[in-house]
């Protein structure tokens, strides 16, 4: 492929990337010309073992930033303009704390002890073992299960309880 027809190639990249950066076609259009112009003029400086998408976008973020800087322009949106942020309900919380705390408790000590070390104290897998004194194969069965006896819990599903019998 001729440099022609890869920067050609490149021309709905660069478009796309251009009005995402202005927000209007018609400036966008132009710093593309001019991100093209550029990319001629200096030319010579492309190094030809690289990729030349790169190159031609960060001549286009140049001439961007340049363009808002000798324009000094910045754009200000007023009040009524700016978008309303969306924000979760709050009223619910209370209440999942607490059933989260009512089904952590109906966990076997050793489930939630695995699973409050790795869920909340961020711990691996092998520094559980090692602070339990478990081989870590025990670590990864036990907050497997705690996982799955909890999701039931939470979900008000029955999720019976298992005991170990010793023979």
């Amino acid at each position: 492929m001729s440099s022609r027809d890869a920067i050609v190639a490149e021309i709905p990249r660069l478009r796309r990337y251009a009005r995402a950066l202005t927000g209007s076609a018609e400036t966008a259009d132009d710093l593309v010309q001019e991100t093209l112009q550029r990319a001629l003029e200096k030319w010579r400086l492309w190094q030809r073992e690289r990729d030349l998408r790169p190159w031609l976008f960060s001549i286009m973020h140049n001439l961007h930033v340049d363009g808002r800087r000798r324009d000094h322009r910045i754009d200000f949106r007023a009040d009524e303009d700016l978008p309303v942020p969306v924000q979760r309900a709050s009223q619910h919380d209370a209440l999942e704390l607490r059933d989260l705390d009512r089904a952590l408790a109906l966990l076997p000590p050793d489930q939630r002890e695995v699973l409050l070390l790795v869920g909340l104290e961020e711990l691996s897998y092998a520094e559980v073992a090692s602070a339990l004194k478990i081989p870590q194969g025990t670590v990864m069965s036990r907050l497997s299960r705690a996982r799955l006896r909890l999701k039931a819990l939470l979900a008000g599903e029955a999720a019976p309880m298992l005991k170990v019998v010793s023979t």
